[in-house]
């Protein structure tokens, strides 16, 4: 475990003892603003993306975070058996209560505690996650789609079968921490002999040394591959939402199941349409008489254009609604939004001499009775000034 590594809360921004739905948030914004995909080449977003990710593994785990909140960073580093979303404590996992006596005060207590063994270096472990990103359209994400996704991951060595050692080979128990993946080391100090447990040198933890490695991945039981999988996108999903596959991320360790593969979604902006939760708004120019003496317009929804027929005396800002053409809730078949058409006016310009004058000869007829708020609009002023 490093004695660099930042504050899980703090990386994500968020106070000790905020809610699941705020430590979500939190992680979408922070992996959405350092992702790969929109950081090409910016090793600084890279690291950022990776702390982002372990602090959000650790907090969004029920069970990882306890121990978090109890231990820091020793409950959940794997060294001491903790690992991500494994649960239990840091030291109820093979570690006997007489080697931490025994590490921090030797031999003062008598020895009165007996070594039961240390954490199991050879014990399954989930592979860690991964993650790809997919652009889709506006009507993709309302109507939902296929995609097919191509990710890096790490998979088991085929030509081993995940041992790492060589064909006709096998690997054997490490000569000096006799498999345990530690080794002891006694100190004296003025306070009495201290004995702490330090990961072995020679197999790395592993408890086990390769004498033949395996040519294609090097010894470690594991390589990287290009994958595809398609995706079932849903209707409704949203910009910068995450659908999660399980089982498709990273190998798992000594047999340990493989971690999940996560998708961010991005979701273009569309011309016309705006998302409001699961409402779609838009804008529908009219002209000036369409306005005034009423008209059957056109209105594009996501399934096509419909018919409207607007009413006389419509007024720039009027919106009206079209009910059940919105976008489909997440997870509810059959369960739509509307779409609300909030209508602009456009005043003609490059009027010929013709249209001039029929707009004159129109002025001249009219009357207060035909503009209601510039009625009262005038009215209030005569009050403000009669005062």
């Amino acid at each position: 475990m490093s004695a660099t590594k930042r504050d899980y809360y703090e990386v994500l921004g968020v106070q000790k003892g905020a809610s699941d739905e705020e430590i979500k948030k939190a992680y979408r914004k922070l992996a959405k603003k350092y992702h790969p995909d929109l950081n090409p080449g910016d090793k600084e977003a890279e690291s950022k993306f990776k702390e982002v990710n372990e602090a959000y593994e650790v907090l969004s785990d029920k069970d990882s975070k306890a121990r978090y909140d109890q231990f820091g960073h020793a409950g959940v580093d794997p060294s001491y058996g903790g690992g991500y979303g494994q649960g239990g404590s840091p030291f109820d996992q093979d570690i006997d209560l007489g080697d931490i006596f025994s590490s921090f005060f030797g031999g003062g207590f008598g020895g009165g505690f007996s070594s039961r063994g240390r954490v199991n270096a050879n014990a399954p472990r989930r592979g860690s996650d991964t993650q790809a990103t997919i652009n889709i359209s506006f009507e993709e994400a309302a109507k939902g789609c296929k995609k097919e996704v191509s990710y890096k991951v790490v998979e088991k060595c085929k030509d081993c079968n995940g041992s790492g050692a060589a064909s006709g080979t096998t690997a054997k128990t490490c000569p000096i921490c006799k498999g345990t993946g530690q080794t002891k080391v006694t100190q004296r100090t003025p306070f009495g002999v201290v004995q702490t447990a330090r990961t072995c040198g020679k197999c790395h933890g592993s408890g086990k040394v390769i004498e033949k490695p395996c040519h294609k991945c090097s010894g470690t039981g594991r390589i990287q591959n290009l994958h595809k999988v398609e995706v079932n996108v849903p209707a409704g999903i949203d910009d910068a939402q995450i659908l999660n596959i399980s089982g498709h991320g990273n190998a798992g360790i000594n047999g340990g199941p493989s971690g999940d593969l996560h998708v961010y979604i991005n979701v273009r902006p569309h011309p016309v349409f705006e998302r409001r939760g699961f409402d779609i708004w838009c804008e529908l120019p009219l002209t000036f008489t369409q306005a005034a003496l009423g008209a059957e317009v056109t209105v594009p929804t996501i399934d096509g254009r419909v018919s409207y027929q607007i009413h006389e005396g419509t007024q720039p800002g009027d919106v009206f609604k079209l009910k059940g053409k919105g976008i489909e809730h997440l997870g509810s078949i059959g369960r739509r939004g509307d779409q609300f058409v909030k209508v602009t006016i456009e005043v003609p310009n490059n009027l010929s001499n013709k249209q001039k004058d029929i707009l004159k000869e129109f002025e001249a007829t009219a009357t207060e009775d035909n503009y209601k708020k510039r009625k009262g609009f005038f009215e209030k002023l005569k009050s403000i000034f009669s005062n």
